[in-house]
C-alpha cells in the first residue's frame, strides 16, 4: 500500500493531498513530486501523525512557506508535513501566540492592529511563523531570536515548551534544524501605535524592493562574521556565472536566480560558488538554504 492510501486508511480526518508538487509550493520553483502532503490541524494531531510514520517507517519532511529551501528533482516516497492549518493567533497585552503556520504578514498586520512593536523588521520576508523559528529569520536590524519568549515544539514525540535560550538561536539556526517540529511561538513585543509601526513597516519595505526579482530561494549563503556572503561572490567575479538555467544575480550575488532550471543544476551551482570563493579567500560559505526531503 502506498503511503498516501495507509494514510488515508489509518489516520482518519487527516488533511491528505495526494501528488505534492514541490515547484508548486516553493520560491524557487523546482523540484520533484512526493507522494503525499498532510497538514495536520494542530500539534496534538502532528504528534499522533509522527508516530503513526515512525512505526511505519514512512520518510517524511517539513515545509513551511517554501522560501530558502532546496527541494531534490524526482518522486519522494513518502510525506510532506505542512503547517498552514496551525495558523491560530492572539496575544495578551504585548505577547502574541501564535501557530507555525501564521505568515509573517499576518503576524505584523495582528501586531499594528494591536500597537505591539518590535516586529517590523519581518515585513517582506516570505516566511511563515514556524519557519522563521527554525531559520532564526531577520535582517541586519533584526531576527526572531530578538523577540521570541518560548516556542513549542515536538521532540522525541512530545509536545514541549522551550525557553529562548534552549532554541540556542544564533545566525540563521536554531535548534529546530535538528528535526524537531516547531508547532507555535510565543513573542513578546513593545509597546508602539499603528502610525510608528507603519512607517517603520514602509521603511523595511522599501529597503526590499532592491532584492532580486525572480524565482529564488532569497540569500543563500548565511554571512560570514563581520563579513557579507554577497560581497565575497561579487568579489571572485562569480556575478552571471551560469549552470544550465540557474545563474548567480546580477542584481545580488548571494542570490540564485532560477530561469528555468532543475534542482540538479542550482544544486551545481551552489557547489561551484562554494568552491571558487574558497579556492580564492579561504572562507567556506556555510548555505542558509534547507535541502528537502532530507539527505
Amino acid at each position: 500500500m502506498d503511503c498516501f492510501s495507509l494514510l488515508r486508511a489509518r489516520m482518519n480526518g487527516l488533511w491528505l493531498e495526494r501528488d505534492f508538487s514541490f515547484a508548486a509550493h516553493t520560491s524557487i520553483g523546482c523540484g520533484g513530486i512526493a507522494a503525499a502532503c498532510a497538514r495536520p490541524a494542530d500539534a496534538a494531531e502532528l504528534c499522533k501523525l509522527l508516530a503513526f510514520l515512525g512505526r511505519e517507517a514512512v520518510p517524511y519532511c517539513f515545509l513551511g512557506a517554501g522560501n530558502n529551501v532546496l527541494p531534490a528533482d524526482g518522486f519522494f516516497d513518502g510525506v510532506v508535513i505542512c503547517f498552514s492549518r496551525m495558523n491560530g493567533i492572539a496575544s495578551d497585552g504585548l505577547g502574541i501566540v501564535c501557530g507555525a503556520g501564521v505568515s509573517a504578514g499576518k503576524l505584523l498586520r495582528f501586531a499594528e492592529e494591536r500597537g505591539i512593536g518590535g516586529l517590523e523588521f519581518l515585513t517582506g520576508i516570505p516566511a511563515s511563523v514556524g519557519g522563521a523559528a527554525v531559520m532564526n529569520a531577520g535582517v541586519r536590524e533584526g531576527h526572531l531570536a530578538d523577540v521570541v519568549f518560548t516556542v513549542t515544539g515536538i521532540q522525541n514525540g512530545e509536545i514541549r515548551e522551550f525557553s529562548r535560550e534552549e532554541c540556542k538561536f544564533s545566525e540563521k539556526y536554531s535548534i529546530f534544524q535538528g528535526g524537531i517540529a516547531v508547532t507555535g511561538v510565543y513573542l513578546r513585543g513593545t509597546r508602539s501605535t499603528a502610525e510608528e509601526i507603519r512607517k517603520k513597516r514602509q521603511d523595511f519595505s522599501e529597503k526590499r524592493k532592491r532584492l532580486p526579482k525572480g524565482k529564488s530561494m532569497g540569500c543563500v549563503f548565511v554571512n560570514p562574521a563581520g563579513m557579507s556572503a554577497g560581497a565575497l561572490i561579487e568579489d571572485c567575479g562569480l556575478k552571471g556565472l551560469r549552470v544550465g538555467n540557474a545563474y548567480v544575480s546580477e542584481a545580488h550575488a548571494n542570490f540564485i536566480i532560477n530561469g528555468g532550471a532543475a534542482s540538479a543544476e542550482i544544486e551545481a551551482l551552489i557547489s561551484m560558488v562554494k568552491e571558487r570563493v574558497f579556492r580564492k579567500t579561504g572562507i567556506l560559505l556555510r548555505e542558509e538554504i534547507k535541502r528537502i526531503p532530507n539527505p
